[in-house]
């Protein structure tokens, strides 16, 4: 195209087109000046005016997606599929992998927290959406350690600045005990510990709620408490063929994970469990113990409310109600009645009043550690410093004795020292 321009270098309109490869470049046939180098025209008028954009100013350059990048869309796609997720979820999922990326931070971080970040964008999406999914069957999907996952989930969420809802503890239930397999016969399950699905979760879900109400829940994580509910409730269908099922070998049949703490939430649903059944008449004959009361737990979720009630009482209620016994019996007797009544209570006669419900951790708080004082051996060499002396100092004649020896000291240090 000469005549179009002039060369930038000697001024020259001899400007030629000279194919390097496959790219077209505009070269000075004087100077031999490249003007041009990998153009990218939109229309006529713009090659004809000279009006080209070079492939690092245009658009596509910054549109360009990096292969990292690249993967991450192609795994957050995989997941969605895996998981049944609609169509929706998969767009709002590649979005905040999109937006998430964009930040330095997630750009330069390790390939490791990269996987994980897949996985975030789909647990968002499905929080967002109420759909029932816990960030164990992620890890368990993405091979990744929980606590790596659970920092990146903070950090996304905080970096974009999104609401996402906590999970129900229903669905949460729902979708967790639906991961048992406990509802076919198999090689690995005899015939009498099959149990159908919708009497066991109905049941599970009794036993959440209780341990909710009884503050078994509050500040835990609820995975151990489920898998001690869904372990009781499975029992009391069928306690003639199961009681001797240990929770060990019920995880291990049900093909899932047993959580540390899962033994020792079961004991504390135990132990409420037999509270209550101590306020039933037709229970407190039979004694029961931590593997019989497993037997009436369909009796004891039937009236949990009332039965918690008079379990468990709160302090100040028990107060007022002592307060309303001492007024009635001193109308209805005289003051001698009322002193022997008085004497009775001293003697200890009272019945047992409930115990207060409490989280657990009030009941049984940890214990602290207490630092040990440092050893301190004083073999009287130590060092005394002047601000001190006086405390020391006891008679005149030591004082002046004192004075002496400063004296004879500063006199010391102000003779110089011979050549």
């Amino acid at each position: 195209m000469p005549g179009g321009g002039r060369c930038p270098d000697c001024g020259s309109a001899e400007l030629v087109e000279d194919s390097h490869y496959s790219q077209s470049q505009l070269v000075c046939s004087d100077c031999g000046c490249v003007v041009t180098e990998g153009v990218l025209t939109t229309t006529f008028s713009e090659e004809s005016n000279l009006r080209e954009i070079t492939y690092s100013r245009s658009t596509g350059e910054n549109e360009q997606v990096s292969r990292s990048q690249q993967r991450g869309l192609r795994r957050v796609r995989d997941l969605c599929r895996v998981l049944q997720l609609p169509g929706t979820f998969e767009e709002t999922a590649i979005t905040y992998y999109q937006q998430a990326y964009r930040h330095s931070g997630i750009r330069t971080a390790r390939l490791q927290k990269k996987e994980v970040l897949v996985g975030c964008c789909v647990l968002i999406t499905c929080r967002q959406h109420n759909w029932p999914l816990t960030m164990g069957t992620i890890c368990t999907l993405l091979y990744a350690d929980l606590d790596v996952f659970s920092g990146a989930y903070m950090q996304i969420v905080k970096l974009l600045g999104l609401d996402v809802p906590s999970l129900c503890l229903t669905d949460l239930v729902k979708t967790y005990c639906s991961s048992f397999r406990l509802f076919r016969t198999s090689p690995s399950v005899p015939a009498k510990y099959v149990e159908d699905k919708d009497q066991m979760l109905s049941r599970t879900l009794q036993l959440v709620e209780l341990a909710s109400e009884t503050w078994l829940v509050t500040g835990r994580h609820p995975l151990p408490v489920i898998t001690a509910a869904t372990f009781l409730a499975w029992q009391s269908l069928r306690p003639s063929d199961r009681l001797t099922c240990s929770l060990a070998r019920f995880c291990k049949m049900a093909n899932v994970d047993l959580p540390y703490p899962a033994a020792s939430r079961l004991q504390e649903l135990v132990a409420i469990l037999l509270r209550m059944a101590g306020q039933l008449a037709w229970l407190q004959v039979l004694k029961l113990d931590k593997r019989s009361v497993v037997k009436h737990i369909g009796d004891l979720l039937q009236h949990r409310h009332l039965l918690l009630r008079m379990a468990f009482q709160d302090g100040s209620s028990e107060m007022e109600t002592e307060k309303k016994e001492q007024q009635r019996q001193g109308q209805g007797r005289g003051e001698e009645e009322v002193g022997h009544s008085a004497l009775d209570l001293s003697k200890g006669k009272r019945p047992a009043s409930p115990a207060l419900l409490l989280p657990p951790c009030m009941l049984k708080p940890p214990k602290r550690t207490c630092p040990t004082p440092p050893v301190s051996t004083v073999t009287g060499d130590e060092n005394i410093s002047d601000s001190e002396i006086e405390q020391y100092l006891r008679t005149p004649q030591e004082v002046r004795d004192f004075q002496r020896a400063q004296a004879a000291s500063q006199a010391a240090q102000s003779v110089p020292n011979p050549p």
